[in-house]
């Protein structure tokens, strides 16, 4: 029986096909796919047709090479959306989160709900490009289109709609929109009033994590030659399949998935919505298993990978092997950037920013790209460590360790300064934790495993981990120090 994950990262997607035998999960990648967004005009948008069309291609793979499909799952990025008319058909392609129409549009919604207002409803991070920020920039700018539209899909909710004729939203997915409501588990009809957005246009239908949520249409299963399978409801927000893949053993622990971004957090029974974490603009997002993720979005590997595309653009080619490498040659300690300053959010040129940034805040300003790229690893490290503090105020808990997953593990050196400056053990693993966390839900749902506590304990016996233990902790803590005195905040205007 093969289970099927399609995880869809800001960058590339992968098909991977997943077995469950003997009480372990077995996962292999199929089929991999670049995900690049179009500029057409003025706008940034997603190729959600070509994503569709990759999707076919891992089906026919997974057929061809694993043979009878047992179910389907899809999870992506959170907060972009299609919107579908009255006859099914799709009205646009979606607009990237990094597209600029949504500029200013925030701060305006805030004059008139108030930050305080919307947290209390959603619980949700204040972020630009929020889905309730979109729909309001779309108001404004394009009110046509939200006119005819009848439904509103979140990017993974589309791809399955497209899969199976079926029109319905997810739980994990939907948190994320700032429009959904943890008190009443339901869309927040209220807010979506006060904005003056069509409540129609929101699905009705809020699938739980592990149901099923369609089968592969008769048109699908033609072009394809498979049978009508199954399409389960995953945690379709990525983040919410990445914490499920987290090999953690007790309840209390604190995750980190690194990728495009990085993700800090802690699973609760509750969201948590106090006064406090609205100051320090935390998220309580939708989980798996009736759970919500108490995190922070921080500016990740972005930053990196913009810097080699930036390069590469200017005719210089790195591996990032060989950034890391450059990196770990470079003096330490010599110059920081706020990771989440508004300035690197999508500049004309990422070196460039970095650079700006230093020259702003009166530091040694990085000239080659060892020592920009040692700069964003040193940075990150201590960003994350004063996140997991909040964590730890806003819970009231102290973690032993930090559990870190996701693409971003395979840069070692981050790992290794992640561990430094915590002064904590940091344990790394399994790259692929989305994929897997898709992986488990479907096989819960298949009756493999009791529930996600099983599904876990299954893939800590399924995948390596590595421990990073740390090192100069001493010089890490002086470092540190002078980060958050004088860096955080020092540049007026940004985003912390």
């Amino acid at each position: 029986m093969t289970i099927l994950a399609f995880d869809l990262g800001a960058g590339s997607g992968r098909a991977f096909s997943g077995h469950v035998d003997g009480g372990l999960i077995k996962a292999e990648e199929i089929h991999r796919f670049p995900n690049q967004p179009v500029q057409a005009g003025r706008h940034l948008y997603w190729d959600i047709l070509r994503l569709f069309h990759e999707i076919k291609q891992g089906i026919l793979k997974a057929k061809n090479d694993c043979g009878r499909i047992s179910c389907i799952g899809i999870d992506s990025w959170a907060v972009d959306f299609g919107l579908l008319d009255q006859n099914g058909e799709l009205l646009g392609n979606p607009y990237h989160y990094r597209d600029p129409h949504t500029d200013g549009i925030m701060e305006e919604v805030l004059d008139v709900l108030g930050k305080e207002e919307i947290f209390s409803h959603t619980g949700i991070q204040l972020l630009p490009f929020n889905t309730m920020y979109q729909l309001y920039a779309l108001k404004k700018a394009n009110p046509s289109l939200l006119e005819r539209a009848e439904t509103l899909l979140m990017i993974p909710d589309l791809l399955r709609y497209f899969l199976t004729g079926e029109k319905k939203s997810e739980f994990t997915n939907a948190t994320t929109t700032q429009l959904f409501n943890p008190n009443t588990s339901d869309w927040d009809w209220e807010l979506i009033s006060l904005l003056g957005l069509p409540a129609a246009i929101f699905p009705k239908d809020i699938l739980k994590p592990g149901g099923e949520a369609g089968r592969l249409m008769p048109s699908v299963c033609g072009e394809l030659g498979v049978p009508a399978a199954p399409v389960i409801a995953v945690g379709e927000h990525d983040t919410a399949s990445a914490v499920v893949g987290i090999p953690a053993e007790t309840k209390e622990f604190a995750y980190f998935i690194c990728g495009t971004w990085s993700l800090i957090g802690t699973e609760l029974d509750e969201p948590l919505m106090t006064q406090q974490a609205l100051d320090w603009n935390f998220t309580n997002e939708g989980g798996v298993g009736g759970t919500y993720r108490l995190l922070k979005n921080i500016m990740g590997l972005w930053i990196f990978q913009r810097c080699q595309a930036d390069w590469e653009k200017d005719g210089k080619r790195y591996t990032s092997g060989e950034l890391v490498k450059l990196a770990g040659q470079a003096d330490g300690f010599r110059s920081w950037i706020d990771p989440d300053h508004g300035m690197f959010l999508n500049p004309v040129n990422m070196p460039e920013a970095i650079k700006d940034f230093c020259r702003k805040t009166d530091q040694n300003v990085p000239e080659t790209p060892g020592a920009i790229i040692r700069c964003v690893l040193e940075s990150l490290a201590f960003k994350y460590r004063f996140i997991l503090e909040r964590i730890e105020a806003l819970t009231g808990k102290e973690y032993e360790g930090l559990h870190m997953a996701g693409g971003g593990i395979r840069n070692e050196l981050l790992c290794q300064y992640t561990a430094n400056v915590l002064a904590r053990k940091v344990w790394a693993g399994p790259a692929e934790a989305s994929a897997i966390g898709n992986i488990a839900v479907q096989a819960i749902a298949l009756g493999m495993f009791w529930d996600v506590w099983d599904a876990r304990q299954a893939i800590k016996r399924s995948f390596s981990q590595k421990t990073y233990a740390p090192k100069d902790t001493a010089a890490w803590e002086k470092a540190y120090r002078h980060f958050t005195e004088h860096i955080l905040g020092a540049a007026a205007g940004g985003k912390r």
